[in-house]
């Protein structure tokens, strides 16, 4: 499986592309509406993340100030985590799996590494 290894590069910038429009789906639903149920009050909490969560995911997505716009939405993930779904439970409801906050680790930890690494291939940083 070594061959793999000189893919990296490419592998990379599709995560970062995947995940970016990913996250900027998110935002667009609590922003816009985007095939949601319902949206939050404008102004609120849960609405301003959403707009973080939308310029975030699409400068991501193009990879446009990556290390700012990643490291940004890692800390966002990391306050929605702890407030939204841990709680400061401790018991069962610590667990991600079960207070349904494994995506905002995920994004959370995905984000902090693409701040750390930067941009990669195909992205509005590299063709600085």
């Amino acid at each position: 499986m070594k061959w793999l290894g000189k893919y990296s590069d490419e592998a990379y910038a599709l995560l970062r592309i995947v995940s970016g429009l990913l996250f900027a789906f998110h935002g667009a639903q609590k922003v816009l509406g985007l095939l949601a149920e319902h949206q939050p009050p404008v102004g609120s909490q849960i609405w301003i993340g959403g707009v973080l969560e939308l310029v975030g995911g699409l400068a991501i997505l193009v990879g446009f100030q990556t290390r700012l716009a990643a490291f940004l939405c890692s800390g966002m993930m990391a306050v929605a985590y702890m407030q939204f779904h841990w709680k400061f439970q401790f018991g069962a409801a610590f667990w991600p799996a079960v207070n349904k906050g494994e995506l905002a680790v995920v994004f959370c930890f995905l984000f902090l590494f693409m701040a750390c690494r930067g941009a990669g291939k195909w992205s509005l940083d590299k063709a600085e």
